[in-house]
């Protein structure tokens, strides 16, 4: 087999090594996208300490798009923030409590504290937590999740 002429080395070299959407689907290895199963997951992954962009979806064309999205940014900024999708017909309870009616959309949770006051439960092993929660309303691709957490002061990355 031939040697590949200058051009398809400059061009593959170019592939590998731009960070922006050169019209060519990205390697971005395997998915660092986590599909929500329960409440107590999502608690644990919290309880990790980094910030996580949960997706709240439906089906539909939109979806597809946003799932690249989530896709790229779950390689881009993994493993300083974690990117969850919720499926929300599979899990509607978990989807009510959050009150949107426009699907889908993100929100951004952080900072899990325990809440200092507990008020009164009936099972004592449950704790009750305070954790920020932020909407997502920057641009949705990579450069727009990367603005956001610079806007509102989200360690996304390592320190350089």
């Amino acid at each position: 087999m031939a040697d590949p002429s200058f051009f398809d080395r400059m061009i593959s070299q170019l592939r590998t090594t731009c960070k922006y959407y050169t019209g060519y689907p990205k390697d971005l290895g395997p998915s660092q996208v986590i599909h929500f199963t329960s409440e107590r997951e999502f608690i644990r992954l919290l309880h990790e300490g980094y910030p996580v962009a949960v997706a709240f979806t439906i089906k539909g064309n939109y979806t597809k798009h946003l799932d690249k999205v989530l896709e790229e940014a779950a390689a881009e900024f993994y493993p300083h923030v974690k990117f969850m999708r919720v499926e929300c017909p599979k899990y509607p309870g978990f989807c009510i409590t959050r009150q949107r009616k426009d699907y889908p959309f993100i929100e951004i949770y952080h900072n899990p504290i325990q809440a200092a006051n507990q008020g009164r439960m009936a099972d004592p092993n449950v704790i009750k937590y305070n954790v920020a929660v932020l909407p997502f309303n920057y641009d949705l691709s990579v450069y727009g999740f990367r603005e956001y957490f610079k806007h509102h002061g989200i360690q996304a990355s390592s320190p350089k």
